[in-house]
């Protein structure tokens, strides 16, 4: 890969992903409001069908993520993400304090939910912007793993996560099956990645 390459997202999980494919890239925060994105989008296609707007959503905001980090570097190639779970028709984003992320975890259980990432790589030359989404249906809930749920909420690890939950953390005990990319719900579904960037760079 000849041009520089950007990772426009400060997630531990996105890195490590990246980096099976390549470790030479930067990494560079996009400073983008998500919830004026998300109140627009949910506003202006509230008549869509849910599963449509969340995708156009998450889309959406990749390609903002992206866009904002090669403004200043329109020399490189930029990966932007974006990660929300689904569930019931709601957006479920990152919790706001224990109590909403509680809330969050405890609806999952005995349910099957929905995670989708979006995606959106850019250089001067190609532009590639697309969403993955995998089904993932948790346990019955217990008393067992209610103490579970408190102890993983008291971690902290919850908070910066869309969701609630890291499946590649403690609630990977909680998982009954995982339909789809697992890389996704973790938050970059590496190999679609992998496929995008060879398309733009047959010959390295």
């Amino acid at each position: 890969m000849k041009q520089k390459l950007i990772l426009a997202s400060q997630s531990p999980r996105r890195k490590d992903l990246l980096r099976l494919i390549t470790p030479d890239f930067d990494i560079q925060v996009a400073d983008v409001d998500e919830k004026e994105v998300t109140d627009n989008i949910l506003q202006k296609n509230a008549d869509q069908p849910f599963i449509q707007v969340a995708t156009l959503l998450v889309e959406q905001l990749a390609k903002q993520k992206a866009k904002k980090i090669f403004i200043a570097n329109p020399d490189a190639t930029i990966i932007g993400a974006d990660t929300v779970v689904l569930f019931k028709d709601r957006v479920l984003g990152k919790p706001t304090d224990e109590a909403e992320a509680f809330a969050m975890l405890r609806s999952y259980f005995g349910q099957t939910h929905s995670v989708i990432t979006g995606v959106h790589i850019m250089n001067t030359t190609h532009q590639k912007n697309f969403s993955v989404k995998t089904e993932v249906t948790f346990w019955e809930w217990s008393d067992t793993i209610e103490e579970q749920v408190l102890k993983y909420i008291r971690s902290g690890s919850p908070m910066d996560k869309a969701g609630a939950y890291g499946i590649q953390e403690m609630p990977s005990i909680w998982v009954k099956e995982v339909k789809g990319d697992y890389t996704s719900v973790i938050g970059l579904p590496i190999s679609h990645v992998n496929q995008a960037l060879m398309t733009l760079y047959p010959h390295t």
